[in-house]
């Protein structure tokens, strides 16, 4: 004989609760989420113990505006941060540099989420909220987008807005000279004062600013560095060395004077006698 549930009875599994939720008032089939406090040894900041509700079997439609409204302020209390994972994990959630450039992974299918409250006593209300009636996670007032609007809305969140971009473009850059400015401040003061061994720091701002070491000036070096090394080299070292060396000059006069012959009896043929 199976006892009959109570609308204002907490359902737990395993150690989970279970709270069962529906896409919207029209929805005749209902989706259950299991809940239970986040607890493992190694703690990340992003997750604080005894703050974190872990939320297993997210439906791929939830998003993170929709668990903030599942765990209400009446019923649990003010939610700080939602992180969604494709598996659970003890990673950091990623941090996003720019809105324009996105570097989080789209999740796809089910999906778990970490609920990071603002109390500790919030974590606690919310795995003991009742089974009761199915909650709605698409409202007329913030209505989850599906199909042809989804899509439309992903394209329009894909197309850039070049004003909003040159802003937080300029706003890096600004932010780039600052620390550019300081680090110089940082090494014209170090300029030539020891430090506590005695070394004294060399910088770029010092009296002796070095030879500029640019792709032109290095190819300058490594020539110089070569006709070095070429002109220490002991050339026709030894004697055998030498007699073919010699051989090898004389056999280049011979021919340079065989071509010379050639050439003036060319030039004695090919004249002719002008009287006039």
């Amino acid at each position: 004989m199976q006892r009959k549930m109570s609308s204002g009875e907490n359902v737990s599994v395993h150690g989970f609760t279970v709270l069962p939720v529906k896409f919207d008032e029209k929805s005749d089939g209902f989706h259950q989420l299991f809940l239970k406090e986040h607890s493992v040894r190694e703690t990340h900041k992003s997750k604080p113990t005894k703050r974190t509700l872990f939320v297993l079997n997210v439906p791929p439609y939830c998003n993170e505006e929709c668990l903030k409204r599942l765990f209400t302020v009446e019923d649990c209390g003010k939610v700080e941060d939602v992180i969604l994972q494709k598996k659970p994990s003890s990673t950091a959630k990623p941090k996003e540099e720019s809105t324009f450039f996105r570097t989080g992974e789209l999740i796809k299918g089910f999906k778990v989420a970490y609920v990071v409250f603002r109390k500790e006593n919030a974590v606690q209300k919310a795995i003991k909220l009742p089974y009761g009636k199915p909650r709605i996670l698409s409202t007329p007032d913030a209505p989850i987008l599906t199909g042809m609007k989804k899509w439309c809305q992903e394209y329009k969140d894909r197309t850039m807005d070049i004003p909003g971009l040159q802003k937080e473009i300029d706003l890096y850059m600004e932010e780039f000279d600052r620390k550019q400015k300081e680090e110089e401040e940082r090494l014209q003061s170090q300029e030539g004062v020891p430090d506590e061994d005695g070394w004294v720091t060399v910088t770029k701002f010092g009296k002796n600013k070095g030879i500029p070491r640019t792709e032109v000036q290095e190819k300058r070096i490594t020539d110089k560095e070569r006709k070095k090394r070429k002109d220490k080299e002991l050339l026709n070292f030894y004697s055998f060395q030498m007699r073919e060396s010699k051989r090898e000059h004389l056999a280049t006069l011979r021919q340079k004077f065989e071509e010379d012959k050639q050439r003036i009896a060319m030039m004695k043929a090919s004249r002719k006698f002008k009287p006039y």
